[in-house]
């Protein structure tokens, strides 16, 4: 190879890079980003008038009870709210355990008593102190379910909104030959 070539070589690879480094900054001169004078955002919480709050504490909002959520509660939506829990659970009469044991009749039902379904410890020792799957356990169970039964190997996170929860146990309600009376909706 001639010295002519090389140095054509060289020359190309020494503009590609130089390119290179130009385009990097000039990228950095048209996207520049200023930092912020003071990072993050600013969480303004409102004044509840009570001075019984401490700093830190952290305000639950006042949910209603079941009893007044349920006589609002629509079972058809709660059926449309269900088919996140299908791939786990099976609703029929009489239906196969899956990944969760069968939910027909489980308003009213004893915790952790589906025959040929292997429950986690915690939700045996649950069933145990617990005599039935109520509306306001399974409301609570339901928000979030590791937190009423620690150690649960159920792995579903929880549902936030209580008129979604009230429409889904009406729906568990009518699955069930027998199903077990509202409660009263006294406020």
């Amino acid at each position: 190879m001639n010295s002519a070539k090389l140095n054509t070589i060289a020359g190309a690879v020494l503009f590609v890079l130089l390119v290179t480094m130009g385009l990097g900054i000039l990228s950095d001169i048209i996207f520049a980003s200023d930092d912020p004078d003071k990072p993050g955002y600013e969480i303004v919480i409102a004044d509840t008038g009570s001075e019984d709050v401490t700093e830190g504490e952290v305000m639950e909002p006042e949910v209603e009870p079941i009893g007044l959520r349920l006589a609002n509660a629509s079972a058809e939506d709660g059926e449309k709210l269900v088919r996140a829990c299908a791939s786990c659970h099976d609703f029929s009469k009489g239906g196969p355990n899956k990944v969760g044991p069968e939910l027909w009749g489980v308003v009213g039902r004893h915790p952790g008593s589906v025959e040929d379904f292997r429950y986690s410890g915690a939700m045996q020792e649950y069933g145990e102190n617990t005599e039935a799957w109520a509306y306001e356990n399974l409301d609570v169970f339901l928000t979030a379910p590791k937190q009423l039964v620690p150690g649960t190997s159920m792995g579903y996170a929880g549902m936030r909104k209580p008129g979604d929860r009230a429409d889904l146990i009406a729906y568990l309600r009518t699955l069930s030959d027998d199903p077990m009376p509202l409660p009263e909706a006294a406020e």
